[in-house]
């Protein structure tokens, strides 16, 4: 089982910059006319002091969509507070979004901390979905905007546990080693304590035989500024440095570890300490752990994915009553003009201003009414595709796991290895289901979000070539063609992952008068002489019919797979 063995408070030097982009805020709050702007960032700073972060985000929404266009500081602050609350609350793709949005308002003339600030977050949601690399891209494009020594070591050490995400623990070691010898790291406890933790890990990983004491010093540290997060990681650490040689020790570890967890409330490092004691505990003590591990991680998967669809819920509404508040206004002037004019009319007049008034009421109520109809069909279709997809994925992983554990003797290495094994299946699996269930922007950053969805399937084993002219004008194509597409290709892709064993993909996209075309091919094994769509691809096909397009595959076996995929403008 692949475990996250670096597990750090990456989140404080957020807090740092936040705290001193908050700062220019207040000033900038103070001189300007906005109430509005004011009023919805003093309730949202409000709410978000006292945790309740589905309030706060609605009104730091609220104080963005008030700002003037031009109002760029006030803005990105909006949404840099928006994609913190998200990622609180494991909402990291949302939260990757809102950071990302903020970028196009960047000028010259933006405060440094904000530029610092986006970066560092995207480089934290990057590195807590696992890709490392864009992670340590965007902590390099953090340090770019830091005048200060101090934030810059934080953000130095930051980059090193993205290497040891990486398994990269000599480059890692190299880094902290460096950011071990300087005075204002030594000078400030907490990351001092944070320089010698991560240092001992990597020399554990390494062999390095000062492992334990660089991890023993910074528990030393830790315990008496009482940093509890801190100390809870370290525990784990030693956990897992003890896990090979001395069970006992390394059970009690993990045990201090998941108390002081349980007591600050840190689920993660709880998870994490509960994997230590699996691979420790022997019968019905690895019964219970088991057990208790299941619950915990299904509890903060339910969590996780009710913030995240009030978050989109949220940012939903708020666009469709701000496009509904401007169509009232426009039609609220537009009735008023006529009544002006029905004055000088005659009767015949004000009857026919009349039907068209009570026709333009029919009609507005009935496109509401099928609007709403329309979302709670579509909301209704995604949540039985979430839920087929829970329990036709997980349900039965779950179910094995569970009798592995009732019925197999788990003090064996052979069934602890499965159980293990399962257990990761099943955090891989709510991971990718929440991945592939998250929103769709149709707007102006469609082409950006498609392209890096497809980016995203690259890895070590498999080459994502993108085929683009930047022919297409997206902002013409209709939405739910925008969305089929997205879907399609997304539903190929992981098609590619699961079964095609190939080395390369190639897509590409081309326009004519009439249609848009986009082509897939990889070089995998293909399908059989006779081809039987699985469930997924049968899926696509069915959405691109749904656009009055069409799906084509041509496949022999192990001569890969090519898709043709045409559709009107």
């Amino acid at each position: 089982m692949k475990l996250q063995k670096v597990h750090f408070p990456i989140f404080i030097f957020v807090v740092i910059q936040l705290f001193s982009c908050k700062k220019e805020s207040n000033t900038i709050i103070q001189t300007k006319i906005n109430t509005e702007y004011s009023n919805f960032l003093a309730l949202a700073d409000n709410h978000f002091n006292n945790q309740i972060y589905d309030s706060a985000f609605y009104y730091y929404n609220k104080s963005k969509q008030v700002c003037n266009p031009n109002e760029n500081e006030k803005i990105i602050y909006s949404l840099l507070k928006m994609a913190v609350t998200q990622q609180i609350q494991g909402d990291y793709f949302g939260s990757e979004t809102n950071a990302t949005e903020a970028i196009p308002y960047f000028t010259k003339t933006t405060n440094l901390y904000y530029k610092c600030a986006v970066y560092n977050i995207l480089g934290i949601n990057y590195e807590r979905l696992h890709e490392y690399d864009d992670a340590i891209y965007n902590y390099n494009q953090a340090i770019k905007y830091v005048e200060v020594d101090l934030p810059k070591y934080v953000l130095k050490n930051n980059i090193a546990v993205a290497y040891m995400g990486k398994t990269d623990y000599t480059k890692a070691a190299n880094i902290l080693n460096d950011l071990n010898q300087k005075k204002e790291i030594a000078n400030n406890l907490e990351n001092h304590a944070r320089i010698l933790d991560n240092l001992g890990f990597a020399y554990y990983k390494l062999g390095n035989p000062k492992a334990l004491e660089y991890i023993n010093q910074s528990i030393t540290i830790r315990k008496k500024i009482n940093d509890d997060f801190g100390i809870t990681s370290s525990y784990n650490h030693l956990s897992e440095y003890y896990s090979n040689h001395n069970s006992i020790l390394a059970n009690q570890y993990a045990n201090l570890a998941y108390e002081k967890a349980t007591e600050i409330n840190n689920v993660d490092d709880r998870l994490t300490s509960l994997t230590f004691l699996i691979k420790n505990a022997k019968n019905n003590e690895l019964k219970k752990v088991t057990f208790l591990y299941l619950k915990i991680n299904d509890s903060i998967t339910k969590a996780r994915q009710k913030a995240k669809n009030q978050f989109a819920k949220i940012k939903y509404d708020s666009k469709k009553d701000r496009e509904e508040n401007l169509h009232l206004k426009a039609q609220k002037a537009e009735n008023a003009l006529q009544l002006e004019k029905a004055k000088n009319r005659n009767l015949t007049l004000y009857i026919v201003v009349g039907f068209v008034l009570g026709s333009l009421l029919f009609l507005y109520y009935y496109l509401t009414t099928k609007g709403r109809r329309e979302k709670t069909a579509a909301i209704y279709e995604s949540e039985t595709r979430i839920s087929k997809k829970l329990h036709d994925e997980l349900a039965n992983e779950v179910y094995h796991t569970i009798v592995l554990a009732e019925t197999k003797d788990l003090s064996t290495d052979e069934n602890r290895e499965i159980l293990l094994s399962n257990l990761d299946t099943i955090y891989s699996g709510t991971r990718n289901i929440s991945r592939q269930n998250s929103m769709i922007d149709t707007g102006e950053n469609f082409e950006s979000e498609l392209k890096e969805m497809l980016s995203s399937y690259n890895g070590s084993n498999v080459n994502v070539i993108i085929k683009d002219n930047n022919d297409i004008n997206w902002s013409k194509i209709e939405s739910e063609k925008k969305i089929a597409t997205y879907r399609v290709l997304q539903e190929l892709l992981v098609n590619m992952k699961k079964h095609s064993q190939c080395s390369f993909v190639v897509i590409g996209f081309e326009e004519n008068d009439k249609q848009i075309q986009i082509s897939y091919s990889d070089n995998g094994v293909g399908f059989g002489e006779k081809m039987n769509l699985r469930n997924g691809l049968k899926n696509a096909e069915n959405r691109i019919q749904s656009i009055k397009g069409t799906l084509t595959f041509e496949s022999e076996p192990n001569k890969g797979l090519k898709a043709k995929i045409s559709f009107p403008k």
